[in-house]
């Protein structure tokens, strides 16, 4: 589902309520970066670099052809230059097939960016600026085995879990944004790409346009502080428990106890020791530099960083009606219960 024209009601009144809570100080404003506004962090790089690329750097010329190569969302190049990728006269592909998934999803509905990530002038062609070579650095063998649920065959072929409602993957029961949009560890997505930070003294609110997600950091005068106010490990929200301080000009992120059914979805997987570091830094007057670090030692051979940056962009965020015409749950299961009832009818 793509944008509507409204703005985001949560955001709005997210903004509002921080900026009630505490209000800003103009004297304190002159001592911290400025991160308030709107802004997007859409791009065709991904997390890891691609095989056969080492630079992680490269000039416009080799970014274009990059890009120019690049599938979006597994539809190939040649499908998205011949446009959608279902002949009207046909129908859909056979579900089941290879690619129900890939050649069914519209593409007039994608809007991933048109370059890499440009970061302070640099194209870059993986998030991932350490390790050097760009890869996620996973132990050959885990510590800990976590619980992990993979629906690419459910994507490609339109076939999987039709028990209930929980055997849908969380973004599509419009829970949380898919593709890791909120974090921690934010990254772009396929469409809606757009975020809106409000920054007060005592908070810091992401409010992500996929799909209408908001993360409250409370902030505090030190990174001790800060973990001093860490939440009981009972509590496990999605987006997990956030604290923030600045260093300098940089706002620090921590977070820890993610909730375990968000993590076992995720792209970015941790364990209930691990964290992230999210760093935000103003690099100029149009650009945040965005960071993330992972530290866990039981899944990766060391902690390992990804980099990329947020332009400013002109909005509005919209808001991302997930349920608003969304059939697609109840029509699966709907169906699925209509089967399994045919099914019995004809053992009778």
């Amino acid at each position: 589902m793509s944008k509507f024209n409204k703005l985001s009601l949560r955001s709005v009144i997210a903004g509002i309520t921080l900026s009630l809570l505490a209000p800003f100080s103009a004297a304190q404003s002159q001592d911290i970066p400025q991160l308030g506004g709107i802004w997007t962090n859409a791009s065709r790089t991904g997390l890891t670099r691609p095989r056969g690329v080492e630079s992680l750097v490269v000039p416009d010329e080799v970014a274009q052809q990059l890009v120019a190569n690049m599938s979006i969302a597994g539809i190939s190049v040649e499908n998205i230059e011949s446009g959608p990728a279902i002949d009207p006269e046909t129908g859909a592909p056979p579900v089941g097939g290879q690619d129900f998934g890939l050649r069914g999803y519209n593409l007039f509905w994608t809007d991933p960016g048109s370059t890499l990530a440009l970061v302070k002038g640099e194209f870059r062609t993986s998030l991932i600026i350490d390790p050097p070579n760009g890869q996620v650095p996973r132990l050959e063998t885990p510590k800990i085995e976590l619980a992990r649920t993979n629906f690419g065959a459910r994507y490609l072929t339109g076939v999987g879990d039709t028990s209930g409602p929980e055997a849908i993957p969380i973004a599509e029961r419009c829970l949380i944004g898919f593709g890791n949009t909120a974090g921690p560890g934010m990254m772009g997505t396929l469409y809606n790409s757009t975020y809106q930070f409000v920054q007060t003294d005592d908070y810091f609110m992401i409010s992500v346009e996929m799909a209408h997600d908001a993360r409250i950091v409370p902030l505090f005068a030190s990174a001790a502080e800060a973990r001093a106010n860490t939440r009981p490990e009972v509590h496990s929200p999605w987006f997990g428990d956030s604290r923030g301080w600045y260093e300098g000009d940089t706002l620090v992120v921590e977070t820890v106890n993610i909730n375990p059914l968000q993590m076992s979805q995720s792209s970015i997987p941790i364990s209930a020791e691990g964290k992230f570091i999210e760093r935000f830094s103003r690099y100029s007057d149009t650009e945040i530099v965005y960071q993330f670090t992972v530290d866990d030692d039981n899944l990766y051979s060391q902690p390992w960083t990804a980099e990329m940056s947020y332009h400013e962009t002109e909005g509005p965020l919209y808001e991302y009606a997930c349920h608003e015409g969304n059939y697609a749950m109840p029509g699966i299961l709907a169906g699925a219960r209509r089967q399994e009832a045919e099914e019995a009818a004809k053992q009778q």
